[in-house]
């Protein structure tokens, strides 16, 4: 288990048992490689995770899927399956923020996951299914990080319960694609000020704290 996880304001009978790492092999999730996450601010526009002192941190939404959602049931499905994949991406890349400076945190030390909220690409104004299709995202989450409803859970119970959150799941939007989650989770505040001392408070990194790190 994660060391800052470990010394956590958790109480031991609320922390988890497994090791994350061992989950995201079984479920298939590439993490990439550090190549395919480091990048600079210089070609960002926005961040894709921000760090605060406090131990919260926000990871920016992403767009994906084939296009607008409607209620029938296999448009629900692939909205759903792009949602799966939005969470990947986004626990790959919670992963190289945490790691890439080698303070020696990693996706272990996500205390809980606090709040998502997801955007359904639908101008039916009696869609409904956007709670369903964002479930994809949600789901994938507590697979990974753990809860009642992911893929580890037996007859609805889990080990852990850290992967599930709060969640608002909305549908009006216009784009070309289905869905955008985006979401919030909390880990400890030493390795939060650790990172933050060392390089930042934001992934992608400054330019001369990437070339540091780097070299």
């Amino acid at each position: 288990m994660g060391k800052f996880y470990e010394n956590s304001i958790i109480p031991d009978h609320l922390k988890r048992d497994f090791n994350v790492y061992d989950r995201i092999s079984k479920l298939g999730i590439n993490l990439g490689s550090e190549g395919d996450w480091l990048a600079d601010l210089n070609s960002a526009a926005i961040a894709s995770v921000v760090f605060h002192e406090s131990g919260t941190t926000y990871l920016s939404g992403m767009g994906l899927g084939p296009g607008e959602m409607n209620d029938d049931p296999e448009r629900v499905k692939q909205g759903q399956n792009a949602a799966e994949q939005i969470a990947d991406s986004m626990i790959a890349r919670l992963h190289w923020a945490l790691t890439c400076g080698k303070e020696g945190g990693d996706l272990n030390d996500v205390l809980y996951t606090m709040k998502a909220l997801g955007m359904v690409v639908s101008t039916d104004v009696n869609f409904g299914s956007g709670p369903a299709v964002v479930n994809g995202f949600s789901l994938r989450w507590q697979s990974v990080f753990g809860g009642g409803l992911g893929e580890f859970s037996v007859n609805g119970t889990d080990q852990n319960y850290s992967g599930v959150h709060a969640r608002s799941a909305i549908g009006g939007f216009t784009g070309q694609f289905s869905l955008e989650p985006e979401i919030i989770v909390a880990i400890p505040p030493e390795l939060s000020r650790s990172i933050i001392k060392n390089r930042g408070w934001v992934f992608p990194l400054p330019p001369e704290e990437l070339k540091r790190i780097r070299t």
